[in-house]
């Protein structure tokens, strides 16, 4: 059991046991090998993302009275942390997972039949497009516009950093069903469809962006796509809500990758520095290097004990908000300082991609960036917790 794990219950502790067992069974089956393997051939993980599916972990978060396998963030989470923490960190995960939350939150049983109920046995994957080129992080301002017609809605727009389009099958969009220069408020006049990534007039180009993942980054457009009514998630104009609650599953999701990046790049430190012994003691005993080390382990527990805050909060049903974001901000830079330490361990074979250290340090600088960079964060916590000036 990790240390911060000991705070929940006693039911609480034995699921997330559960997870754990179950999940490393998996990982003995791919190890870090297979995914390096996926990434080189720029291939994705379908067999480990099949196993994940057949053991019923793609369930979690689904209500078993639905087939699912019950639990809610604090479960997804403990998977994705397991799984980054030996090297399988899957952004697919953390989209389809996300991307299920307001439509089981605030869709029809319909719909949650439809587009939730396949991707938890891997039929189906789903990602999630939101940023566009111009609005960037102010996504108020965003101009991808759901125009009514008869039968459903006509989307024209564009989206960009969209993660792995090309191996999804369906995209739980935000996009405006009001334009923002027509609302009395920016919050106001946004919408969630589920669209098909096959759809007439959807198209997406790669972007030349490389993290270190199997799944890509991608810019999309909506030429005149046609969504039918029924792929409209909750009200019209009135999907500030259902966007919140992906948000913020999305940073718990992001917070425990993070953790695991982190967790798995101390593991090779620490081996590491305990074997390197070129003055004769190992290197781990010098209280520069094992100072560097230990601070990135604490930091990663206070991100750990921040992401379960969050998510017993958000399962609860309360505002999570600023706890997921503070979650996002601590966890971000502790996998970053984490893999930082294990380079500097290892030194110059730290940059050696045969010793899959550096090949780390893509995607744990990302998290300072994405979702959401950490000065936006920080703006949060500033004017939502501290209760200050708005600084933007």
């Amino acid at each position: 059991m990790q240390g911060s794990e000991h705070l929940l219950s006693n039911e609480a502790q034995q699921r997330i046991k559960d997870i754990r067992l179950a999940t490393e069974g998996i990982i003995k089956a791919f190890p870090r090998q297979y995914m390096k393997e996926c990434i080189e051939h720029q291939r994705f993980p379908e067999e480990l993302w099949q196993s994940l599916a057949d053991t019923g972990l793609l369930g979690l978060t689904i209500p078993e009275a639905l087939g699912g396998s019950g639990g809610g963030q604090l479960e997804v989470v403990t998977l994705m942390e397991t799984l980054a923490g030996a090297g399988l960190a899957m952004p697919m995960l953390l989209l389809t997972a996300f991307a299920r939350v307001p439509i089981l939150r605030h869709g029809t049983p319909s719909q949650i039949e439809q587009f939730v109920l396949p991707s938890m046995e891997g039929k189906e994957k789903l990602c999630f497009a939101i940023t566009e080129p111009d609005a960037g992080t102010n996504s108020f301002a965003m101009k991808t516009l759901a125009t009514a017609c008869e039968g459903g809605y006509r989307i024209r727009g564009q989206k960009i950093f969209i993660s792995a389009v090309d191996q999804s099958d369906r995209m739980l969009l935000v996009a405006r069903t009001t334009e923002a220069s027509s609302v009395d408020h920016r919050t106001s006049g946004m919408s969630l469809f589920v669209v098909d990534v096959k759809s007439q007039g959807l198209s997406y180009n790669p972007l030349n962006i490389d993290v270190g993942w199997a799944e890509k980054q991608f810019q999309v457009f909506f030429d005149d796509v046609f969504v039918p009514h029924d792929r409209l998630i909750g009200r019209v104009d009135e999907g500030l809500a259902g966007m919140f609650d992906a948000l913020n599953s999305e940073r718990l999701l992001a917070t425990a990758m993070g953790v695991g990046i982190g967790s798995f790049a101390l593991e090779k430190a620490v081996s590491y520095s305990q074997s390197r012994k070129p003055f004769g003691r190992p290197i781990g005993s010098y209280q520069s290097l094992q100072h560097r080390i230990a601070e990135a382990k604490a930091e990663i527990e206070a991100a750990r004990l921040m992401m379960i805050t969050a998510a017993v909060s958000f399962d609860a049903g309360a505002n999570a908000g600023p706890q997921a974001n503070m979650a996002k901000f601590l966890a971000s830079r502790a996998a970053v300082k984490a893999v930082e330490a294990a380079i500097q361990t290892h030194g110059g074979y730290g940059f050696d991609k045969d010793f899959d250290v550096i090949t780390l340090w893509p995607s744990a600088r990302l998290l300072e960036v994405a979702p959401i960079n950490n000065e936006m964060l920080l703006n949060f916590i500033g004017e939502h917790v501290l209760g200050l000036p708005r600084s933007y």
